[in-house]
């Protein structure tokens, strides 16, 4: 009996209704643990989809417990379904601008990210061994050897033709048209907010932001002299639009500067009718958006969702990205699409760094136009979804019952929420004693709020040894949560 409605009916995507019909089969116990699940070409042919529909529904599964994939024998139902935790609730900052000062401890925390002796839980670094090192070492040697003068080029903005032409033919997966005239790479997605901050705002004014937000994106608002409005964010559909509605009308917000796509540290994803409300919001009061997708691309499911720039009608929007988190942090490869504002933000692009290296944007050029990226992004995406499992269910396991944590469907990290006796920088510096780093609430706020979360990064490899820091690190947990409740 066929049990998919229309996407167009439910609103929601085929794959999830058929995850969620999969999900009561087992929940009720039609579907027991350990049997195998009809197969994908049979389960397209029961509900008239697409086999990569129902590849992305049992790839939802798994990434939520309720299914296993078993090499050359298909997927089959976990023998112990898990239960997620509870997760944390909306954010709920002052209403206020703040100047920020990111002070000691962001310092410290930058000291544990750069330690190798340490089980870095704290640095959201994509996971080495899932980065194509040795072909990317191929394509760099290739594309000297072609053009030996690249080895010592620079390119100024906006940046190298190849890269950029390549980027335009991605843009479509987001939604985007873009022409590469409308792009401009940067070094790294760092540099790219940052040019994009100074063209839309100065010292003084205030930027409306995500609560939490990647502490980066708070250095960058200090460094510039601006302030920093907290905007309510949900830890799975991100920005509450009602409360910027509410905000743009009692402060003057210059701009705001989001991460839309799995935002980091909560993982929220702002579905894409909220995206196209909230570019229309602001292009009605004529308040420029930065919009960061340095996350977009890594998906848990095999579709990344669209960004507010697809949306984007009168060039309001400046869309930033690197390819940093999925390919080659060690090139500091970034792009921006800033709309209306690409004669100024090429103006700071000259100003502060003149040019991008031209080689590295010449071999992330040749990769992307060989086809290599899709085979990437697709290997990456079911790996983190896996290893964000597997961290939730040790957190379940080792950490005290209060915990409270995120479900990303993308990205690699998670934000904790720990019992309200904990206090996470006080965990930080017991943590570091056990050689385990992490990063503590306080650094993403503008008002060290979030005094008892914590991120951790889910990319590292899963091996005993970190499932044993998994293990101290929640012992220390419950350490502070008996001490602070005495």
């Amino acid at each position: 009996m066929k049990l998919i409605a229309t996407a167009q009916d439910s609103g929601e995507t085929l794959y999830e209704q058929i995850s969620q019909h999969i999900s009561r089969l087992i929940e009720q116990g039609t579907l027991r643990p350990g049997e195998r699940v009809p197969s994908v070409r049979r389960l397209s042919q029961q509900q008239n989809v697409s086999i990569a529909t129902v590849m992305q529904a049992y790839r939802l599964l798994e990434s939520r417990g309720f299914l296993e994939a078993r090499p050359q024998s298909g997927y089959f139902v976990r023998l112990r379904h898990w239960r997620p935790p509870a997760e944390p609730e909306i954010s709920k900052p002052r209403p206020v601008p703040a100047t920020i000062k990111t002070g000691a401890l962001m310092m410290r925390v930058m000291e544990a990210i750069r330690d190798p002796s340490l089980v870095r839980f704290g640095a959201a670094l994509p996971s080495p061994e899932l980065l194509p090192t040795e072909k990317l070492n191929r394509t760099l040697s290739a594309a000297s050897r072609r053009n030996p003068e690249l080895s010592n080029s620079f390119d100024p903005p906006p940046g190298n033709t190849a890269l950029r032409n390549q980027i335009a033919r991605r843009a479509i997966d987001t939604g985007c048209e873009l022409s590469p005239d409308d792009i401009m790479t940067t070094f790294g997605g760092q540099e790219a907010l940052h040019v994009c901050l100074r063209a839309v705002a100065k010292p003084g004014d205030t930027i409306a932001i995500e609560s939490p937000t990647y502490f980066g994106i708070l250095q960058v608002i200090e460094s510039l002299g601006m302030k920093a409005l907290e905007i309510p964010t949900h830890p799975r559909d991100g920005v509450s639009l009602e409360a910027l509605a509410y905000a743009l009308e009692q402060q003057p917000v210059k701009a705001c500067l989001f991460v839309l796509n799995y935002n980091n540290p909560l993982g929220s994803c702002m579905p894409d009718e909220n995206k196209r409300q909230l570019v229309e919001m602001l292009a009605a009061k004529e308040i420029p958006l930065i919009e960061d997708d340095i996350y977009g691309d890594l998906s848990h499911a095999q579709e990344r969702p669209r960004t507010a720039k697809s949306y984007d009608q009168k060039g309001l929007v400046l869309l930033c990205d690197s390819f940093s988190k999925t390919l080659a942090p060690g090139y500091r490869v970034g792009w921006t699409a800033p709309g209306r504002f690409k004669e100024q933000v090429a103006y700071y692009k000259l100003v502060s760094t003149v040019a991008t290296a031209s080689l590295p944007q010449m071999a992330i050029a040749d990769f992307l136009a060989n086809g290599g990226y899709g085979h990437h992004l697709r290997k990456v995406r079911r790996e983190y979804a896996h290893k964000v499992q597997l961290f939730t269910e040790a957190i379940c396991k080792y950490f005290p019952e209060e915990t409270k944590v995120t479900r990303p469907t993308g990205g690699h990290v998670l934000w904790l929420e720990l019992p309200a006796q904990v206090k996470a920088v006080e965990l930080f510096e017991l943590a570091l004693g056990e050689k385990i780093s992490i990063a503590p609430g306080p650094v993403f706020s503008a008002r060290q709020r979030f005094d008892n979360f914590i991120r951790l990064n889910c990319a590292n490899p899963w091996t005993p040894a970190l499932e044993n820091a998994l293990l101290r690190l929640g012992r220390l947990v419950g350490r502070l949560q008996e001490a602070g409740s005495k």
